[in-house]
C-alpha cells in the first residue's frame, strides 16, 4: 500500500463547481447591494458638477458640421449652446443629456469654408465651456463604391504589392551561406524591433489624443500583452501539429507565418493612420508618397522569406498567402480608419501589432546563433543595427 494514496472525499462536502458558484454569487450580491444602497449612506457631493466631453469624430458636409461627442466625466452633461469662431450657431442634438460614458451627435448649421480652421466651443447648461478645434476644414468623403475602391487601392499600394516585391529576394537568399542567413535573420530582428518601437510611439500618441473614457496609453500595453499571449498559444499549437519541427527553434515555414502575422497586424495600424488622414483631408495622395511606402514596406517581404531560405522550395500559392497575410490588413485598416474614428480602439489595435511583433522577435532570435551558440555576436549586432537603420531611413520617405 502506498503512503501517498489519497483518502476518499469526506461526505457532506459541496462539489467544487457548486462551491465556486456559491462564492461568486455571494460576491456579486454584496457588490450589487453596495452599488444600490451604498450611495445613500454617503454625504452628498458639494460643488459644481464635473463636466467633461471628448470629440471623437468630426464630419463635414456642405453647410453643416457634425460632431460625435462622448461624456468622459462622472456627471451628466447637457449642451445648451454652441459657438463656431465666437459666433453662436443653431444645432440639433441626438439626446438632450449625455450620461456618463455615453455619446451623442451634434449637428451644427454652419456654412464652413473649405481649408479654413474653426474653433468650436460647447457651452453646457451649467455655463462650462468645452473647446474643440478643426485645424483644416475639408468635406468628409462619402462612403460609396468609389470611396471603398480607393481604400482598397491604397491598401494594395502600401501593403500587398510592396510586401510581395520583397519576396522576390528568396532565390538570392537560397544561394547564400549559413553566415549570410544569420546576418539576414539579425537584420529581420532589427527591422521588427524598429516596427515595435514605432508602433508603441504611435499608440501612445493616439492614446494621449483620446478622451480617456475607456483608457489611454495603457491600452497599448493591454493590446500588446493580449496579442503576445495569443500568438504564443498559436505557435505552441503549430509546434504540436508539426512533428518535424527543428529542435533549436521554430521551422522556417512556421517562422515565416508568424512574421507575416506580426507584420500584418502592424500594417493594419499603418492602414488606420492612412485611412484616418484621408478622411480629414490631411493625406497628400501623391506618387512620391506611394513610392515611399513601397520602398518602406518592401523590406517587410524580405523579412518574411528570410526563414524560408534554408527550407525546401515553397510553392507560389504559399508565398502569395504569406503576402496577403502581411499586406492585406493594410486594406482593412484603411477602410476602418476612414469610416470609424475611435481613438481608444485605434490605440488598442496598435498595441496588438506591437505585441505580435515582440512575440515574433522571440521566435526569430534562436536563428541568429552562430556556430558557437552565441546569440549576440558581431554579425548579429551588425544585422540588427542595419535592419533598424534601414527601416528608419525608409520611414523618412513616408512622412506625410
Amino acid at each position: 500500500m502506498s503512503g501517498a494514496a489519497q483518502s476518499p472525499p469526506a461526505s457532506g462536502r459541496l462539489p467544487l463547481p457548486l462551491l465556486a458558484a456559491g462564492i461568486v454569487a455571494l460576491v456579486v450580491t454584496v457588490l450589487v447591494a453596495l452599488a444600490l444602497a451604498g450611495g445613500d449612506s454617503l454625504p452628498e457631493r458639494s460643488g459644481p458638477p464635473i463636466e467633461e466631453l471628448a470629440v471623437e469624430r468630426t464630419v463635414l458636409r456642405p453647410g453643416e458640421i457634425e460632431l460625435t461627442v462622448r461624456n468622459t466625466g462622472p456627471d451628466p452633461v447637457a449642451i445648451a449652446q454652441v459657438s463656431v469662431n465666437d459666433a453662436f450657431v443653431d444645432f440639433a442634438r441626438s439626446t438632450p443629456e449625455i450620461g456618463r460614458l455615453s455619446s451623442a451627435t451634434l449637428t451644427l448649421d454652419y456654412p464652413w469654408q473649405d481649408g479654413s480652421p474653426y474653433a468650436i466651443n460647447l457651452l453646457t447648461s451649467t455655463g462650462a465651456v468645452i473647446a474643440a478645434e478643426i485645424p483644416f476644414a475639408v468635406e468628409t468623403p462619402a462612403t460609396d463604391g468609389d470611396f471603398f475602391g480607393l481604400m482598397v487601392l491604397l491598401g494594395l499600394y502600401v501593403g500587398v504589392i510592396p510586401v510581395t516585391l520583397g519576396m522576390f529576394f528568396l532565390p538570392l537568399l537560397r544561394r547564400a551561406g549559413s553566415r549570410w542567413i544569420e546576418l539576414l535573420m539579425a537584420f529581420t530582428v532589427g527591422l521588427l524591433a524598429f516596427l515595435a518601437l514605432d508602433g508603441t510611439l504611435e499608440g501612445l500618441e493616439a492614446g494621449n489624443e483620446s478622451g480617456g473614457a475607456f483608457g489611454g496609453g495603457e491600452l497599448v500595453f493591454l493590446g500588446a500583452g493580449l496579442a503576445y499571449l495569443a500568438l504564443a498559444g498559436l505557435d505552441a499549437w503549430m509546434r504540436r501539429r508539426r512533428s518535424g519541427a527543428e529542435a533549436a527553434g521554430a521551422s522556417g515555414g512556421r517562422l515565416a507565418l508568424l512574421i507575416a502575422i506580426g507584420i500584418g497586424l502592424h500594417n493594419f495600424g499603418e492602414g488606420l493612420a492612412i485611412g484616418s488622414a484621408y478622411a480629414i483631408g490631411a493625406l497628400a495622395l501623391g506618387a512620391f508618397l506611394v513610392v515611399g511606402f513601397a520602398i518602406h514596406n518592401t523590406s517587410e517581404g524580405l523579412a518574411i522569406v528570410a526563414p524560408l531560405a534554408a527550407d525546401r522550395r515553397p510553392s507560389l500559392l504559399v508565398l502569395l498567402g504569406l503576402g496577403l497575410i502581411a499586406g492585406g490588413p493594410a486594406i482593412l485598416g484603411a477602410l476602418f480608419g476612414a469610416t470609424v474614428s475611435n481613438p481608444e480602439l485605434s490605440t488598442l489595435l496598435l498595441g496588438v501589432g506591437v505585441g505580435a511583433i515582440v512575440q515574433v522577435i522571440v521566435q526569430i532570435a534562436p536563428a541568429m546563433r552562430d556556430g558557437d551558440g552565441r546569440l549576440l555576436h558581431p554579425r548579429a549586432a551588425l544585422g540588427i543595427a542595419a535592419g533598424a537603420l534601414a527601416l528608419y531611413g525608409t520611414s523618412l520617405l513616408v512622412a506625410a
